[in-house]
C-alpha cells in the first residue's frame, strides 16, 4: 500500500471521527456551528478526493445528513425571518466535491453524482426548513450546486482543449521529424546511387576492352558504398538511440557533414564524369550547424541532378559568406530542362529545407541555357561581447 493511499485513508477516518466528536461533543452548540466544523472538517478528505471522488461525495453526504438530521432547524415565529439557516452549510463540502467529479470523471459518474447530491439536497431542505425559509434555502443550495458544476465543466473543457492541443503538437512534431528523415535519406543516398549506377553502366561497357577503367569504376562504387552505408548506420543508430546523452557522444563521434566536406563531395562527382569547380568567397567561418548541414545538402542534391539529368560533364558551385547570409549556387551548361523526374523530392526538400531557415531558394533553367539552383540561408547576428573599461 503506497503512502498516498494510507494518507488518503487516514484523513478518511479522521474525518468520520472529528464528525462523530463535533455531533456527540458539542450538543449545545448551534447547528450553523456544526456544520462550520463539518465542513472544515472535510479537507480531511482531500486525499479520497483525489483517490475515490464517488466515496468522498458519499462520505460529506452523510456529513450534511447527520449535521441537519441531529440538529435541524428550528422554526422562528417572526413575520420577517427569511433566511439562510446555517446547518444547511455543511452542503457546501459536497457542492465542492461535486464540481470536482465534474471536472475529472465521466459524464455518466457526473450525471449520477449530480442526480444523487441534488436530491439528497431537495429532501433535506423540503423536510426541515420551514416556511418562507424553504424557497430561500432551496435557491441557495440550488445556486451553489450549479455554481460548483459550471467551474468543473470550465475545468473539464479546459483541460480536454490543453490535450487537444498537445495531440496536435506532439502530430505536428512527428510529422516534422519524419520530412526531416526523409529529406536526410534522400539527400544522404540520391547521391551516392547515382554515382554507382553511373560507375556500374561505365565499368560494365569497358569491362573488355579497359580492365584498369573497369577497376576504377569498381572501386569508386565500393567507396562510396562504403560511404553510403556508414551514414546510413549513423541515421539509424540516431534514430534507435534512447539515451540523449549516448546519442549527443554519438553525434560526437560521427559529426553531420558540412561545407568543409564540399572537396570530398565534388570527387566523388568527379568520378562520376562530372568536373565541379568551386568558387569560395568571403570569410569563411563556422555555421550554426543546421545552416551548415542544410548547405551542404542543398549543394549535394544540385550535383546529384547535375548528374542524373544535365547530360554535361562540367558545372560550377558558388559558396559566397556573407555578413549576414550565406549564399550557395550551383550552375551548369547542360540540357536545362527540370532537375529531377516529375516525381521526385530533390527540389521539395531544397525547398523544404532553405523554409525551415526562412531563407530563399530559386531554381529554374537558365536563359543562355543549362539549370541553375541558388540558396541564400539567413545567418544569425554575432552575439557582441562587451569590453570592460580599465
Amino acid at each position: 500500500m503506497t503512502r498516498t493511499k494510507v494518507m488518503a485513508w487516514v484523513g478518511g477516518f479522521l474525518y468520520l471521527f472529528l464528525l462523530l466528536l463535533l455531533l456527540g461533543g458539542a450538543p449545545r452548540a448551534s447547528g450553523t456551528v456544526h456544520a462550520v466544523g463539518s465542513l472544515l472538517a472535510a479537507s480531511l478528505l482531500v486525499g479520497v478526493l483525489r483517490r475515490m471522488p464517488l466515496l468522498a461525495l458519499g462520505m460529506t453526504l452523510f456529513g450534511a445528513i447527520a449535521v441537519v438530521a441531529v440538529f435541524p432547524p428550528r422554526h422562528v415565529h417572526t413575520s420577517l425571518a427569511v433566511s439562510y439557516q446555517g446547518e444547511f452549510l455543511s452542503f457546501l463540502a459536497v457542492d465542492l466535491v461535486l464540481g470536482f467529479i465534474v471536472a475529472t470523471r465521466t459524464r455518466r459518474a457526473s450525471i449520477v453524482a449530480v442526480a444523487v447530491s441534488f436530491t439528497v439536497q431537495l429532501l433535506l431542505i423540503g423536510g426541515f426548513a420551514h416556511g418562507d425559509n424553504l424557497t430561500v434555502n432551496g435557491v441557495i443550495a440550488l445556486l451553489a450546486m450549479a455554481a460548483s458544476c459550471m467551474v468543473g465543466l470550465l475545468s473539464r473543457e479546459r483541460r480536454e482543449h490543453a490535450v487537444a492541443l498537445r495531440a496536435q503538437e506532439v502530430s505536428e512534431a512527428v510529422t516534422a521529424e519524419r520530412l526531416r528523415i526523409a529529406r536526410e535519406l534522400h539527400d544522404m543516398i540520391a547521391h551516392s546511387i547515382g554515382i554507382i549506377a553511373i560507375q556500374a553502366g561505365v565499368g560494365s561497357r569497358v569491362i573488355q576492352t579497359q580492365p584498369a577503367e573497369a577497376r576504377e569504376a569498381l572501386r569508386a562504387i565500393e567507396a562510396t558504398s562504403r560511404e553510403t552505408l556508414s551514414g546510413l548506420r549513423r541515421t539509424l543508430v540516431a534514430l534507435r538511440q534512447a539515451d540523449p546523452e549516448a546519442a549527443a557522444s554519438m553525434q560526437a563521434l560521427a559529426p553531420s557533414p558540412g561545407l568543409a566536406d564540399i572537396e570530398r563531395l565534388t570527387a566523388a562527382t568527379a568520378d562520376a564524369g562530372v568536373r565541379v569547380d568551386v568558387h569560395l568567397s568571403g570569410e569563411q567561418r563556422p555555421l550554426p550547424a543546421d545552416i551548415d548541414l542544410s548547405a551542404y545538402r542543398i549543394v549535394q542534391e544540385a550535383l546529384t541532378n547535375v548528374v542524373r539529368h544535365a547530360g554535361t560533364g562540367h558545372c560550377r558551385v558558388a559558396i559566397d559568406y556573407g555578413d549576414e547570409e550565406l549564399s550557395v549556387e550551383v550552375v551548369d551548361d547542360g540540357r536545362g530542362a527540370t532537375n529531377g523526374s516529375a516525381h521526385g523530392f530533390g527540389l521539395v526538400g531544397m525547398r523544404e529545407r532553405v523554409g525551415l531557415l526562412h531563407g530563399q531558394l530559386i531554381a529554374g533553367p537558365r536563359p543562355e541555357g543549362g539549370f541553375r539552383v541558388a540558396a541564400t540561408l539567413p545567418l544569425p547576428q554575432p552575439v557582441a561581447v562587451p569590453v570592460e573599461a580599465r
